[in-house]
């Protein structure tokens, strides 16, 4: 029995964890779905496929802090699927959707896209426990590619059929990109007690949100991602602007003295 015992316990360390895996998987199959849709001009089915790979990917890691089954290829795996989802994806849909028209200028944006997400996949990575967990530094390449996805989204309910020739779109997509590798700071929401008591003004807003959201989803998500896209540059300025008011008050105090 103690000779068996190291094997079993070796076999065990070789292992993957299946759950929480599976939904990587699940998550990296909705991407490459969308880029399929994508090339097919389904530009509708592509921006779901992103926004399903969205909700797949927060559960994965969800799952396996709750059933703690975390581990070093569990992460590996899930950057890896993250690089197809909200990299690879969202790229080929912008430049198939609104981005063709420019020609090579339109590939080198959205291969900007992919880039700057693989970068920003690589710098979280190794920044894990020396960033606070409560703060992302840069913008996260899932709400990257889910305000791409929201914009296509958005647009065709505002009437918008196939393509969209808008020049626009090639500055919207180098900015999202740069932010994605930015040093600005963005609310993570990891410190949100979802299971703990909450006021029941709260509860009822966050009813409220959800009817509004069921109601008119194009519009209110949209809304949610690229206001959450420009949360952290605004935070920065707010930040900014601080530090020049109170370096003034203490030159101010420091003359009167």
């Amino acid at each position: 029995m103690n000779k068996d015992t190291p094997l079993k316990k070796l076999r065990i360390r070789k292992g993957i964890y299946v759950l929480p895996n599976l939904f990587t998987t699940a998550s990296l199959f909705a991407g490459f779905y969308s880029v399929i849709a994508s090339l097919q001009e389904k530009f509708i089915i592509a921006a779901v496929a992103i926004l399903a790979s969205l909700v797949l990917d927060g559960l994965d890691g969800r799952i396996a802090r709750i059933t703690n089954t975390t581990s070093k290829f569990g992460a590996e795996y899930d950057s890896l699927s993250d690089l197809v989802a909200f990299g690879v994806a969202p790229s080929l849909l912008a430049y198939n959707w609104a981005m063709f028209f420019y020609g090579k200028w339109g590939w080198i944006a959205a291969f900007m896209f992919v880039v700057c997400g693989a970068l920003r996949l690589a710098r979280y990575n190794i920044q894990i426990g020396i960033i606070e967990s409560k703060v992302f530094n840069g913008l996260p390449i899932p709400a990257a590619a889910s305000v791409v996805a929201t914009t296509v989204l958005f647009f065709d309910y505002a009437g918008v059929e196939g393509k969209f020739h808008n020049p626009y779109m090639l500055s919207f997509v180098i900015v999202l990109s740069l932010l994605m590798v930015s040093n600005i700071k963005y609310y993570s929401g990891k410190d949100m007690k979802i299971f703990a008591r909450k006021p029941f003004m709260s509860f009822f807003l966050l009813v409220v949100l959800l009817i509004v959201i069921v109601a008119v989803p194009e519009v209110v998500i949209f809304v949610l991602m690229v206001g959450y896209a420009i949360s952290g540059p605004i935070w920065w300025v707010a930040k900014c602007g601080r530090q020049v008011a109170q370096k003034t008050k203490e030159k101010k105090k420091n003359k009167q003295e």
